[in-house]
């Protein structure tokens, strides 16, 4: 199929992909709400990882305390993800996030 990459949802916890031969600067991504998740991600070989949610008050909530504390217990490149608006987005500097992803924000 010739793709560039795969997204991994955090509901994923398959490693079937890990056994087909993949594209050289094949990139894999996964989410994650946890540090239990966060180790799945990391033995499936992605190669970044979402991390929610950092400031959106749902299920999966951390707040940005939380969200530094797991995001320093992995060596994977870490996107916040969740809640990020133009009020918030300065916050997002106190983690390790390589960056930032949200809807809220881009509306």
């Amino acid at each position: 199929m010739r793709l560039d990459g795969v997204y991994l949802p955090a509901f994923n916890n398959s490693f079937i992909h890990l056994s087909y031969k993949l594209r050289k600067n094949f990139l894999i991504i996964g989410s994650a709400h946890n540090i239990q998740e966060i180790r799945i991600k990391e033995r499936q070989g992605v190669k970044e990882i979402f991390v929610s949610s950092i400031f959106k008050k749902n299920n999966n909530f951390l707040g940005i305390n939380k969200f530094r504390l797991i995001s320093d217990l992995s060596k994977k490149k870490i996107i916040a993800l969740g809640g990020v608006s133009k009020k918030n987005i300065n916050l997002i500097q106190l983690t390790k996030s390589i960056g930032f992803a949200g809807i809220s924000y881009f509306k």
